[in-house]
């Protein structure tokens, strides 16, 4: 009989697949499938501060709009669609208390209060654990590197000492030295680690000549990087591992715990094979265990790490040198007509 069991952030899951931030969340029967499909945790959509700013700056528009109507109009207010975070705070404290398993808030603020704001506002309603969004998209040739880091530790360190709940941080792998920055945030006491936030980049319609935003799902080569890490923290660090992007089967989250993960989170594999596609994962996650003789997670989590991998630059080389001299056989797999 295998267990599938795994800790994160100090609570205690049925299994490693967790259901990452999305908008699925928001249809209570998808959630309901996704309860019975075998989730063993569910991150609620990100609350964001600049979505809040730009409806909050909508509807003062709005507003100010009808300050000189005439008298004979049968309503001088705009139909309010803002309320600040109330909205997503009702939503997220329903989806609590309508499922038996842990619910993660996911936090994504600009300024150093809101941060804190926000999170204390998100704890208030129950949730399991606390997920913070930390990414810095280049925009300032002068901004030091170190300072980006610097200014997401501080956010940290003032959410921790504020709140109670565990917290997660989740990163993109685009720092100069994205170890340090994890050691760092692992020296204030983060309990884990999500590995990597998904960021969407722009694209240009030629046609029309404008800018617009796609909206990429990940897929199987996107799991990579996140494999990479996961090796590299394995044992390395005091705060929990979770792989995130590209994982799409029972296979994909096998090798997330060989590397070291204590679990994973998926989106894009829900929205292509729908909810009920992580009971198939866990079948095959099960069957490999059996198969190879497993009966719990950590009898094989950290194998292939790098601590305990047998070649010690598998994680640490970039192998564009063994590419290049083995590139006959890249032809022998796509062959040249």
């Amino acid at each position: 009989m295998t267990d599938l069991k795994t800790s994160y952030l100090g609570l205690e899951l049925k299994n490693p697949i967790i259901v990452g931030a999305c908008n699925l969340v928001n249809d209570m029967d998808v959630v309901k499938k996704l309860e019975d499909a075998g989730a063993s945790a569910i991150v609620y959509k990100s609350l964001f501060e600049e979505q809040i700013q730009l409806e909050g700056f909508e509807m003062e528009e709005d507003l100010n709009a009808y300050n000189n109507i005439h008298s004979e109009m049968g309503s001088l207010f705009p139909d309010l669609q803002h309320a600040g975070p109330d909205e997503h705070l009702m939503k997220l404290e329903k989806l609590k208390k309508s499922v038996g398993i842990p619910v993660i808030a996911s936090l994504n603020a600009v300024f150093e209060p809101t941060w804190v704001e926000y999170a204390q506002q998100l704890e208030s309603l129950g949730v399991d654990a606390l997920e913070l969004n930390f990414y810095a998209v280049p925009k300032d040739f002068k901004k030091d590197e170190s300072q980006i880091i610097s200014e997401q530790v501080k956010v940290l360190k003032n959410v921790l000492s504020k709140i109670k709940i565990p917290v997660s941080v989740k990163l993109c792998p685009y720092y100069t030295n994205l170890l340090k920055a994890i050691s760092s945030m692992d020296n204030e006491g983060v309990n884990g680690f999500v590995l990597f936030n998904r960021l969407f980049q722009p694209d240009i319609d030629i046609d029309i000549e404008e800018m617009f935003f796609p909206y990429n799902l990940s897929s199987h080569e996107d799991n990579r990087i996140a494999l990479r890490f996961a090796g590299l923290l394995s044992g390395n660090i005091k705060g929990s591992v979770c792989s995130s992007m590209g994982i799409f089967d029972g296979k994909d989250v096998i090798k997330m715990i060989l590397a070291g993960a204590d679990c994973v989170q998926v989106v894009s594999t829900l929205y292509k094979n729908k909810p009920e596609h992580i009971k198939t994962m866990l079948s095959d996650i099960e069957k490999w265990m059996e198969k190879k003789s497993y009966k719990s997670l950590d009898d094989f989590r950290g194998k292939l790490s790098n601590n305990n991998t047998s070649d010690p630059y598998a994680y640490k080389r970039a192998q564009y040198v063994d590419i290049l001299m083995k590139s006959d056989n890249i032809f022998k797999n796509y062959p040249v007509s």
